[in-house]
């Protein structure tokens, strides 16, 4: 049987590799995205062909239309077909400011990678999946934009990010409408308190709010949290809830009294 293929934008650290390393386990080949240099991945990238994968590099900075041309077609060109696109690369605010001084070049530079680079990717996805539906009946194809528990939960000293989210979140909805008819369905997975590269800044801030019972459940989550639940997604076992949203987040949004 022919094996799958997975596109994930981000896919080398933090969630993206948790996510990376759940898609590995099921048997995907994949196609990683980031923007360090290759030698500097390797480390990442031969576990995971060592298990039997075939993994390929896509170095790039998907905020530039350019890079995104260049990482369809590696994709393209190595694997010549592609069954699930995971958005997943995001950036924070360079320097956390109050909502009343947030300029505007902080915030076109967040929403550039977090908002336009998802967007546009997914579009000229969605318009080849569409080719490979019309082209085999048995084909299978999803997409899956990881937002965060930040696209309903306010932070006005990181207004920016918040909004990219939610405007992530609306796109979600809209591509899952788009191709419904094809069958293709997208997902928007949000991770809550996650421990990465993004979050390494705040921890002690978290461990002492985690600890004061911020969450239902007391710990950290893990990108294999998110890794776990996006596999479940690739494999079909929510087929039939497109445009659906699926928390991580330790039950940080639950409200309570």
């Amino acid at each position: 049987m022919e094996k799958k293929v997975a596109l994930i934008t981000g896919g080398t650290r933090g969630i993206g590799l948790g996510i990376a390393r759940a898609l590995a386990h099921e048997g995907y080949d994949l196609a990683l995205n980031g923007i360090r240099e290759e030698p500097l991945v390797a480390p990442v990238l031969e576990p995971l062909r060592q298990a039997g994968n075939d993994v390929i590099y896509c170095r790039g900075d998907i905020a530039s239309s350019g890079a995104r041309e260049k990482i369809l077609g590696q994709v393209k060109e190595h694997f010549g077909q592609l069954n699930v696109l995971v958005n997943n690369a995001g950036i924070a605010p360079a320097v956390r400011k109050d909502l009343l001084e947030v300029e505007e070049q902080d915030f076109a530079r967040v929403m550039e990678t977090n908002l336009y680079a998802p967007f546009f990717l997914t579009q000229k996805v969605a318009a080849w999946m569409i080719e490979q539906k019309k082209a085999s009946s048995s084909y299978e194809g999803c997409i899956i934009n990881i937002t965060s528990v930040s696209a309903v939960m306010v932070s006005v000293n990181r207004g920016e990010y918040c909004i990219s989210k939610a405007g992530l979140s609306m796109a979600s909805q809209l591509f899952a409408v788009r191709l419904g008819g094809y069958d293709i369905p997208v997902y928007e997975v949000r991770p809550g308190i996650t421990t990465t590269d993004m979050t390494a800044g705040v921890k002690e801030k978290y461990d002492k709010l985690i600890a004061e019972g911020l969450l239902v459940q007391n710990r950290w989550g893990r990108p294999e949290d998110t890794g776990k639940t996006v596999a479940a997604l690739a494999r079909g076992d929510l087929s039939y809830s497109t445009g659906q949203i699926i928390y991580v987040d330790g039950g940080l949004t639950i409200p309570r009294l």
